[in-house]
């Protein structure tokens, strides 16, 4: 009997021993509505309480004598991971929970193909449903800031506009099959350093233009049944029981009717988790990775403490129900789904979209024409890095997954030019992948990786090397911020010790972040790719032989130096930020992560993230946000808009021409950007509002079609708090980058 079936069995058995003499009925056909109340009118206030805070590492309770089933959350966003144990951070070392490991969202993003994002959420949707969870804690939009973050690699980048348009996909289809999504991280958790007490300055501007529009999509537009709030503090109050984020922003203004869940130990007060729109508290005491708690459940600030309030009538019983009733609205939507289907694993199909999904999300940043290998080619190969070997789905924190296969980058070169023609050097070595602590690795150790390398170079016809980042702490992984934005391990000095012995050498880096590249004018080819899971290798052998035609598009921009970056510009103050003087220490229970005095960080940015930053203040990237090249070429004819003016309550259409004029067939993602020539507050140079994938064959033309609203170019006006646009003139932008662009148009605003 699996597990649910157990369950539902056994509270259907203490509902008969319990309440013999009075029966319990809940009409499964009935509305959810009608459902949720029917539940909630016959729950004593210690079964609601009991609903809002774990019974283990990632369950919380039911209601056994009604025959409501406990909720199974599971961590996301790029697999299902592995199980862990009912009360410690152990893995349960099960036989039956291998996944698919799907790319990472850095990669989805990549693709700017909302098609791929809907085929991620059904598969992962349907993992998560055969392994019988409830909620998967995914997908993440926080705004890629800083390429120092640690955990940059599951969000989808810098643009609210990108991430926002491949979110809503991914919710949808996920749902379907009757699982949550719990959108994360709500909201600005946009460093790893001091994650659990730093208090992020911003303003309203920076928070409604750049980092609430993607979660704003995934909850109106997606319709997420859940979100996870995060550890930091907005305002001096912690996000996950934070008034105005939860209640005056997700609630007020969005109408989210979904649960607002914690990250594991985000919450730190009874009262304000009680009244400031918290449903659900996990993971309390610990530092969501490695420590433990001496505590139980009980002692959760919404378990005993909660229920003296209530009963101290600190806390009104409207609110209550209205916790209760939002827990038991997602629990009928997911655990007692009866129309939901029974869920796959591991299946053709999912390794098949996986492989589909990094086969566009493959970004080729730099190409002089060495590139595709083609499959006849007959000369040496030389493959150089880990990466090319390492099972990159390890380490990382919550996103480290279990992979039933995994096929690494030299396999799959080995299987396309054949394993006698591809030989191997590992050029250096990371250690082991582990949270919070690194391995040293001996000089004498590095040094003779080097020396092998360099010797195997030496007759090789090409070099492909495939280094990168990891997740290795300080990589990209939770827990940790980057110390340098250089490739760790010494990777730049050995790329260019091989580049003298041997000019042919194609970088193929794997990396969830952008990354310093000193060499870069000395390269012949660059390709740029993110953790890609199960079928990575074969999506990157696959784009290097020419098999695939690379159409991915930078999904963040590529600083030329740290400095170059807007968030880093200001120094220590505006990232991570700076600790207080004071002794008034505030830090979790037996958390490494969250010491320190104090720390406040301030967005001094404010709007100009990304791209906007290097547009505005003419400061180029070393490659541009939606930058990506391909083995064809792509003619743009001149835009046209369907008028030259627009106001309230019209829209405009913009269409434009693009060719495939090259000899192979390919993809192109067609890039809306939209500027005001003149306001009365500091706008970007432009910002994007659409983007279209066309799949061309060689010698076809297609129409990428674009609709504009007044709501396209507005920003958001602080004094009045609303959405506002200024009469005059805008410049609309078409390019297949942010710095690329092929045409441009004028549209002018009257009100």
């Amino acid at each position: 009997m699996n597990k649910k079936l157990f369950i539902s069995a056994l509270c259907a058995m203490n509902a008969a021993l319990c309440f013999s003499q009075t029966p319990v009925y809940l009409d499964r056909n009935a509305k959810i509505e009608d459902r949720v109340e029917d539940a909630l009118s016959r729950m004593t206030l210690e079964e609601k309480v009991a609903l809002s805070h774990a019974q283990s590492k990632f369950s919380t309770a039911g209601v056994a004598r009604l025959g409501i089933p406990e909720l199974w959350m599971s961590d996301g966003p790029h697999g299902v991971r592995a199980e862990i144990n009912w009360n410690d951070w152990g893995y349960a070392n099960h036989t039956n929970d291998s996944v698919t490991a799907f790319p990472a969202l850095t990669a989805l993003a990549a693709t700017w193909n909302p098609e791929m994002s809907a085929l991620y959420g059904k598969a992962i949707g349907e993992e998560a449903l055969y392994r019988e969870k409830d909620v998967l804690l995914g997908p993440g939009v926080n705004i890629y800031r800083s390429p120092l973050n640690g955990r940059n690699f599951e969000y989808m980048g810098e643009d609210p506009c990108l991430a926002g348009t491949m979110v809503v996909p991914y919710v949808r289809e996920l749902q379907k099959n009757g699982v949550a999504a719990c959108v994360k991280h709500f909201a600005l958790n946009n460093q790893e350093q001091w994650r659990g007490t730093v208090d992020v300055v911003l303003s309203d501007r920076a928070l409604y233009e750049i980092y609430l529009p993607a979660f704003r999509k995934a909850v109106v537009d997606g319709g997420a049944w859940s979100v996870m709030g995060s550890y930091n503090k907005i305002w001096g109050q912690y996000c996950c029981h934070n008034s105005r984020l939860l209640n005056d922003i997700l609630r007020g203004e969005w109408g989210f009717k979904g649960c607002v869940i914690t990250d594991w130990g985000g919450a730190h007060d009874t009262r304000e988790a009680a009244l400031n729109g918290l449903e659900i508290e996990m993971g309390t005491y610990t530092n969501g990775l490695t420590s433990e708690s001496k505590f139980g459940y009980n002692n959760y600030y919404l378990a005993d403490g909660y229920l003296e309030m209530i009963k101290k009538g600190e806390v009104p019983m409207d609110v209550v129900n209205e916790k209760a009733r939002r827990i038991l609205r997602l629990i009928f939507r997911t655990a007692m789904n009866t129309g939901k289907p029974f869920g796959s694993l591991c299946t053709p199909e999912h390794y098949a979209a996986a492989k589909k999904i990094g086969d566009e999300s493959v970004v080729l940043l730099k190409n002089t024409g060495i590139l595709p290998l083609s499959t006849d080619f007959n000369g040496t190969i030389l493959v150089v890095g880990e990466n090319a070997t390492r099972r990159l789905t390890d380490g990382g924190g919550s996103s480290e997954l279990k992979p039933k296969d995994y096929i690494s980058p030299l396999a799959a070169l080995q299987e396309v030019y054949g394993e006698g023609r591809v030989k191997y050097a590992k050029g250096y070595t990371s250690g082991r992948a582990m949270y919070e602590h690194a391995d040293v690795i001996p000089q004498n150790v590095s040094d003779s990786l080097v020396n092998e390398a360099l010797q195997m170079a030496k007759s090789a016809d090409v070099v492909i090397f495939i280094g990168g980042l990891n997740k290795n702490a300080w990589q990209d992984c939770e827990s940790t911020d980057r110390k340098s934005y250089n490739l760790p391990y010494g990777q730049d000095a050995l790329i260019e010790k091989l580049l003298a012995i041997n000019p042919k050498v194609i970088i193929a880096n794997i990396s969830g972040n952008a990354y310093a590249m000193p060499w870069v004018k000395k390269v012949p080819a660059i390709l740029h790719a993110s953790y890609l899971g199960t079928m990575g290798g074969a999506s990157m052998a696959d784009v290097i032989s020419g098999k695939v035609n690379p159409s991915g598009k930078l999904p963040y921009s590529i600083p030329a130096k740290l400095e170059d970056c807007g968030a880093n510009s200001f120094g220590k103050p505006a990232f991570p930020g700076v600790e207080s003087s004071t002794d008034d220490v505030v830090a979790i229970p037996g958390s490494v992560l969250n010491g320190g005095r104090n720390p406040k960080v301030e967005y001094k940015e404010d709007i100009l993230v990304g791209y906007r930053w290097h547009d505005t203040k003419k400061i180029p990237a070393l490659y541009p946000f939606g930058h990506g090249l391909s083995y064809t070429a792509f003619a743009y004819g001149k835009p046209s808009l369907s008028a030259k003016t627009i106001a309230d309550g019209e829209a405009v259409k913009v269409a434009v021409s693009v060719t495939n004029t090259g000899k192979v067939d390919g993809s192109e993602v067609v890039q809306l950007y939209i500027g005001d020539d003149k306001a009365s507050v500091l706008r970007p140079l432009k910002e994007l509002k659409g983007f279209k994938k066309l799949a061309l064959k060689s010698g076809e033309t297609a129409q990428a079609e674009f609709t504009i609203t007044v709501d396209d170019l507005k920003f958001f006006d602080e004094k009045a708090h609303e959405w506002t646009a200024e009469e005059g003139k805008f410049t609309i932008y078409i390019g297949s980058s942010s710095t690329d662009i092929r045409g441009k148009a004028q549209l002018a605003y009257k009100k």
